[in-house]
């Protein structure tokens, strides 16, 4: 399998899942992220225009021969669909994931998202945001978008929907790919 799409809630690991293949198996990692948002200091301000994240994903999906993405493209980038191979579904509990979040946020930003930080109220729209997935209706990223994207997929679907080891996860999907060559 050369085109892998791997999709879930903000803090479920589709990211780290996607750097283990990349490394494991010589994919290149694309992530929806570097699609949808338009870089600026400090991140995540401003979404790119629809046509420009198709334009920009489907030349460096088209350019490669093995890749794996991470991340939700569910409505902007449903024209790739056809070109997924295997989609793979991550799904954990809230608390763990919220607090998988609180943590990147701060590694990756520090002091920034306190109080008085400069991303202190982005940090805070952020969470609740990505609190709102397993609840939420088909108007945001939410499991209940997720589900109904996934069942109108024609490729394999790989879910798993349980808080494994990393190593637990690769080796699943590792089985998935290995299936696929007999």
């Amino acid at each position: 399998m050369n085109r892998i799409h791997i999709l879930g809630a903000s803090g479920s690991g589709t990211t780290t899942l996607a750097e283990r293949l990349s490394q494991e198996f010589s994919y290149n990692h694309l992530d929806t992220d570097n699609f949808f948002w338009v870089k600026t200091d400090p991140p995540f301000k401003h979404i790119r225009e629809v046509s420009e994240r198709i334009k920009l994903l489907g030349e460096k999906l088209d350019n490669v021969d093995k890749w794996v993405l991470s991340g939700s493209l569910c409505g902007w980038g449903d024209i790739f669909i056809p070109k997924f191979e295997l989609v793979v579904f991550l799904w954990i509990p809230e608390e763990i994931r919220l607090n998988r979040i609180l943590n990147r946020e701060k590694r990756r930003y520090g002091e920034e998202i306190n109080p008085g930080g400069k991303m202190y109220e982005q940090h805070l729209e952020f969470m609740e945001w990505a609190s709102k997935y397993d609840l939420g209706d088909l108007d945001i990223r939410s499991k209940k978008l997720h589900e109904q994207w996934l069942n109108n997929l024609n490729c394999k679907v790989l879910r798993i929907e349980e808080d494994i080891e990393i190593e637990e996860k690769l080796q699943k999907v590792k089985d998935i790919i290995s299936e696929d060559k007999y």
